[in-house]
Formats: structure tokens, C-alpha cells, sequence
């Protein structure tokens, strides 16, 4: 029997002079308080600021929402939430109803299909990549999620339109994705190596799309059973908040969108803050491999500075719309209280030890990246400039006011990665990359996380 050994430098060990070292701290007194306040309140509840939750109070100066905050439950459907909460503002209006909600159960039943679609095309498209190559890897680990960005919202949209959420409700697999996905990906993976297999044994483009056809039937069956059958056409009938009574008919989801939303999408581009510096500012962005439905909407991102996407939100929030945006929700978030506040907690001070980064260090050391979105529905303006921002999440009525977070200036400039805005109110530095072609990054380049 052979015995296998193997040999570590004496290098970097951990000896009786380090450990006496490191040691030392536990004379400081403030290690004790420290060690006192985390063992038995946490390490949040110690770190808190409470000055900075007193100095960010909720009102704002120009605010949209009179709504009620939707719940996405335990699902990862924040980015159609979002984008649905942006639409249902003008459809509203166009109702004159206060309360309304389009399916978000509809709109992921699509976006899973045609992901799955999407999926098994790049599969068919990289059957030459060596199996372990980090491409190939990455799709196969990253397979029909829940997560989206805004470009894959508005393909579904253009292509499938929208449904008032009694037209197909919620189930409990909608509302719980966990095990449908899971089952989803399951399907994908396996058939994913079939397919390769066939098209590297020299098959034919006809028999590849009937292989990739028969999984879509397998995928079709697992939606509907999860999620129900999407609707074609349904009947839609409603009371305006006067009382009066409206009737449509029998609409498509395309006829519905186009009679009560009515929105351009195509006039819209997302600015990103990409804050590492071999990608300048005004440069067009696109992420290899990202997206959802074949033949849709390129992703294309428009790198702007901070300062003016935060400009071009309090303008679009002051003429009467809300804003899709994308953060890192994570850090420096109190959920209860529904605050997103710069240096709201202080673990540098708590803990005696530098924590402090920049933007730039968090992505490009994977601390950080876009993983949430929200909808802008308030700004509050002092001396010109925006110092709140009144935020709609989708994480229902219970956090913060009723469903609405408060978000400081200081924490738009480090936790905020994209907004959504009209392209005609781009500023000229900013125009020519609308059209321009992109710069391809890498499929798991940060900017392509999904939130």
C-alpha cells in the first residue's frame, strides 16, 4: 500500500509568538465592552448608529406611492416585481383605480420557459467547450433562477405583455420557487449533456431542434403544474374608485398592455455605476451569455457616473414617474425600520479593526454587486440636490413604512449599481453609447448578477 504524503512550507504557520501577539488585545478595555454589548445583543444591534436612524426621517418632498407594497414572498422575483410596480403606476392612472396588480405569477411563467429556451441554445451553441471549462460550468450552475435583469423584464413584456393578477394568481410554487426550480434545473442539467452529446456526435441542426423541443415540452409541463396555465386571452372588467363600471371584452396580454399601459420600453436604457477603472464612464456595456428570451432585447448597459444617475432620477421622480433601480441591499440596511443608510452600522468602531472599503474594492473583490430591485417612488431635494430617496420593495407591508424603505444620499453612492431612465433625457456625454457597440464582458463578470 502506498502512503501519500504531502508537504507543507513551515511558512506562514501559526507559532506560540503570533499567538501571544494577537493576544495582547485582550488588554484593551474596549475589547471587553465590545465583547460584552455583541455577546449579548449581536453584532448588528451593537454597531447600530443610532444617530444616523434619528437623522433619517421617512418624509420626503416629492413623493409618488399611495399605493400598497407587494410581497414577492419567498421567491426571487424582485426584478419583475419591481418592473411591474413601474408599470401598474400608469396603469393606475389609466384605470383610475388606486389598488391594482398585474400577475407577477404570469410574467415568470415566461421568462422561465424562454430562459429554458435560452439556456439550451447556449448548451447546443458551446457543445465544443471542454465540459469543465469555467463557460460551460458557469451555465450549468447558473440555470434557471429566479433572479433578472431589466432588459430580460422588457423582452418578456414586448413579447408576452401583462395580465391583471386575477388572470392568473399566485400558487403556492409561484410564491415558493425553491423545489419547483430545483426540479427545473434538474431537467436542464441532465438534458444539457444529452445535448451536447448529440451535437458533438456530428447531429444535424433538425434533429438538435427537435431534441431541445422535446425538453421545452418537459419544462412546459413542470410550469403548468407549478404555476398554471398562461392565459391567452381572458375577460377583464373593472369599477374605477368613482364607482363607475368598465368593461373590455376578452383582451390578449399584448391587447392589455398596449389599451392600459401603453409604455414605450424601447425608450428606456439602464445606466449602471461600474466603478472599476478600465471601464469609463459613457461606454456601452453589454454581459456575454445574459439574457432570457432568444431573439429579445440585447442587455445593454450605459456606464454613467453616480451623480448623474442620481440626477436623472430625481428628475424623472420630480415629472410624476417612478424608477426601476438595482443595488447591493445588503450592507448597511436595517430591514425592520426600512432604512438604507450610509455607515448606518459602525463595525470599524465596534470591532477596532479598519472595515472600511470603496466601491470599487467590493467588486472587484466579489464583496459586492447588484443582488436586489427596487422602484424609486420619492425623492426629498434640499438646496437643489437629492438627499432621501423613498423606496418601494417588494418584501410586503410588514418592513419599514408599511412595505416603503428611506434611503440617504451616502448610501445611493455606494450600494446602488443601476437605474432605469428615458433615453431623451440623457444628457449629449451620454447618448452616443445608446447605439454604439457594446463592450462584451465575461458571463460572470458582476455586472451581469441578477438581482
Amino acid at each position: 500500500m502506498t502512503t501519500l504524503t504531502t508537504s507543507h512550507s513551515s511558512a506562514g504557520t501559526i507559532g506560540p509568538e503570533l499567538l501571544a501577539k494577537v493576544a495582547e488585545a485582550d488588554l484593551d478595555p474596549s475589547l471587553r465592552l465590545a465583547l460584552n454589548a455583541v455577546t449579548r445583543s449581536g453584532i448588528d444591534e451593537s454597531a447600530l448608529d443610532r444617530d444616523k436612524v434619528i437623522a433619517t426621517p421617512t418624509v420626503v418632498s416629492n413623493r409618488l406611492d399611495n399605493w400598497a407594497a407587494t410581497s414577492q414572498k419567498k421567491s426571487g422575483r424582485c426584478w419583475l416585481f419591481s418592473s411591474l410596480n413601474l408599470l401598474r403606476a400608469t396603469a393606475r392612472k389609466n384605470l383610475g383605480v388606486k389598488d391594482f396588480e398585474f400577475s407577477q405569477n404570469y410574467a415568470m411563467f415566461w421568462d422561465k420557459f424562454e430562459r429554458a429556451n435560452f439556456f439550451l441554445n447556449d448548451i447546443i451553441a458551446t457543445a465544443s467547450e471542454p465540459l469543465d471549462s469555467r463557460l460551460v460550468q458557469f451555465l450549468l450552475r447558473e440555470v434557471e433562477g429566479d433572479g433578472g435583469q431589466w432588459d430580460m423584464a422588457v423582452s418578456v413584456y414586448q413579447k408576452h405583455g401583462v395580465v391583471p393578477k386575477q388572470a392568473m394568481p399566485e400558487t403556492q410554487p409561484s410564491s415558493n420557487t425553491h423545489r419547483m426550480d430545483t426540479q427545473l434545473q434538474t431537467l436542464l442539467r441532465r438534458r444539457a449533456l444529452d445535448l451536447r452529446e448529440l451535437a458533438t456526435s456530428g447531429a444535424g441542426e433538425e434533429e438538435l431542434s427537435a431534441a431541445r423541443e422535446g425538453v421545452l415540452a418537459d419544462v412546459w409541463r413542470i410550469l403548468v403544474i407549478s404555476l398554471g396555465n398562461p392565459p391567452s386571452s381572458f375577460e377583464f372588467g373593472w369599477r374605477d374608485d368613482d364607482g363607475g363600471y368598465h368593461t373590455d371584452g376578452t383582451l390578449t396580454p399584448l391587447e392589455f398592455y398596449e389599451r392600459h399601459v401603453g409604455i414605450d420600453l424601447s425608450g428606456y436604457v439602464c445606466l449602471v455605476d461600474d466603478p472599476r477603472r478600465e471601464h469609463p464612464k459613457g461606454r456601452a456595456l453589454t454581459v456575454e451569455h445574459l439574457g432570457n428570451v432568444a431573439g429579445g432585447r440585447d442587455i445593454r448597459y450605459v456606464n454613467a457616473p453616480i451623480e448623474i444617475m442620481k440626477k436623472l432620477a430625481a428628475e424623472t421622480i420630480e415629472n410624476g414617474d417612478p424608477v426601476w433601480f438595482g443595488a447591493d441591499v445588503s450592507p448597511q440596511s436595517e430591514r425592520d425600520s426600512g432604512l438604507l443608510v450610509g455607515d448606518l452600522y459602525d463595525y470599524s468602531g465596534l470591532f477596532g479593526v479598519d472595515l472600511s472599503t470603496s466601491k470599487e474594492q467590493r467588486v472587484i473583490s466579489g464583496e459586492s454587486a447588484m443582488n436586489h430591485a427596487m422602484l424609486f417612488t420619492g425623492v426629498d431635494i434640499a438646496d437643489g440636490a437629492p438627499r432621501r430617496w423613498r423606496v418601494e420593495n417588494s418584501w410586503g407591508d410588514a418592513p419599514g413604512d408599511k412595505g416603503f424603505f428611506t434611503m440617504d444620499d451616502a448610501w445611493f453612492s455606494d450600494y446602488v449599481f443601476e437605474v432605469v431612465v428615458r433615453i431623451d433625457a440623457l444628457p449629449d456625454e451620454l447618448r452616443s453609447a445608446v447605439t454604439e457597440e457594446p463592450l462584451a464582458l465575461p458571463a460572470w463578470d458582476p455586472m451581469g448578477t441578477l438581482a
